[in-house]
């Protein structure tokens, strides 16, 4: 298992320095500045691959840029309307000039408006840390009584509504805003440039897409993209929903393993395959992630390894991002299938053996909390966080365990 990072370029709280005494050695990371549809220059990568390699000094980092995460799908090609096919165009051509920097793996999602949802960035556990959390009856104040959504009304029943509406008649203007910020946050740099129309403008172009429309939009690109990965030794690996489930009227499909095995029959091509997000897909109590990986596990280009704790046991419920080795996955099981992939990969003589994985979020522990960096991407969390992986990676690689 390849030890990697994920950096936000320069303007990173957390420096390459820092990934350094981490123990990392590759780095996942995008082009933030470059609009989504637009393509990414053979020479804007360079410079990004160019900032990983150097210190601030100017010495060598060792460091490379192992996995992009994301190289975007914009919202025209996810509902194949507008400047889809430009778009698909600049993707194949972004991806050439990856390729021609030596860069194979592509993270991406297939999300319609939002990448991500939270309802609250820094959420207190009982330690003293902070995380990020998602709350229902939180989102389902925002939703109804904030968005005031077209629709929102049946998506959620009496007993949820009365109490959202609770939620919402004790919260002050500045806690509605904070809300609607946090939500919003999961557009990506969209957070201090959305208002709530643009939100509402967005979750109308998908109001006659639904799940089956969706996938096959999805198929229908990868059929176009998945060729040319092939020619270019690229990896191409979807992400799951975040949450794996329903939200705002939104069609999701990237939320279970039936959901990925209709996805990888779809698309046969091996360079079509899955980022297994352990966070994203345990935020669902039915998500068995090690059967997941010992079933689909030849098609895993890329792991996102976080743990959450499940605050209900429906498929729609609360839930906050846990330590690595704590909350409701078993953290342990998982790195032994992956283990278990690897062994049956390096027996077939495949190249990519060994599968990149990055510490995903953490929590805000001792001087994260001051230096507040990305939400979700602490330095000292996530150390602690790719400490913890380490250490069960080594035991159960030794020579006395057998898997």
């Amino acid at each position: 298992m390849r030890e990697t990072w994920r950096w936000f370029g320069l303007q990173d709280l957390v420096s390459i320095e820092d990934v350094r005494e981490a123990g990392a050695s590759g780095i996942v990371t995008a082009l933030h500045h470059i609009p989504t549809g637009q393509v990414w220059s053979r020479a804007e990568i360079a410079k990004r691959k160019a900032e990983i390699s150097k210190r601030r000094d100017g010495r060598p980092s060792g460091l490379h840029w192992d996995v992009v995460e994301s190289l975007p799908v914009s919202e025209s090609i996810k509902m194949r309307s507008g400047a889809w096919r430009a778009h698909i165009d600049g993707y194949i051509e972004s991806m050439h000039n990856l390729s021609a920097e030596g860069i194979e793996t592509i993270c991406y999602n297939f999300m319609p408006v939002l990448d991500w949802t939270r309802t609250n960035l820094a959420h207190e556990v009982e330690s003293g840390a902070t995380c990020m959390r998602f709350d229902l009856i939180d989102f389902a104040a925002f939703d109804l009584f904030i968005l005031e959504r077209d629709g929102a009304t049946s998506d959620f029943d009496a007993a949820l509504t009365a109490k959202a509406q609770r939620r919402f008649d004790a919260m002050t203007p500045d806690d509605q805003e904070a809300m609607a910020r946090n939500v919003v946050f999961g557009l990506p740099g969209a957070a201090e440039s959305f208002s709530l129309d643009d939100v509402r403008a967005l979750l109308a172009d998908y109001a006659q897409i639904g799940p089956d429309t969706l996938r096959g939009n999805l198929i229908e690109f990868l059929n176009e993209i998945a060729p040319v990965a092939e020619e270019l030794g690229i990896r191409l690996c979807c992400h799951p929903d975040d949450p794996p489930f329903p939200l705002l009227g939104l069609p999701r499909i990237m939320s279970t393993e039936a959901d990925y095995a209709k996805l990888m029959t779809a698309v046969p091509s091996a360079a079509s395959g899955i980022t297994l997000c352990t966070g994203s897909l345990g935020a669902r109590g039915d998500n068995d992630l090690p059967g997941m990986i010992d079933r689909l596990g030849d098609r895993i280009h890329f792991l996102h390894l976080r743990n959450v704790t499940r605050e209900s046991t429906e498929i729609r419920g609360s839930f906050h991002e846990a330590e690595h080795l704590g909350g409701d996955t078993d953290m342990v099981a998982v790195i032994a299938a992956v283990l278990r992939e690897e062994v049956r990969r390096r027996d077939a003589g495949r190249a990519d053996a060994s599968i990149p994985f990055r510490p995903d979020h953490g929590q805000d522990i001792l001087d994260d909390k001051s230096r507040k960096a990305q939400p979700g991407y602490p330095a000292i969390g996530r150390l602690k966080g790719l400490a913890e992986l380490r250490g069960v990676i080594a035991a159960l690689s030794h020579e006395s365990v057998s898997l």
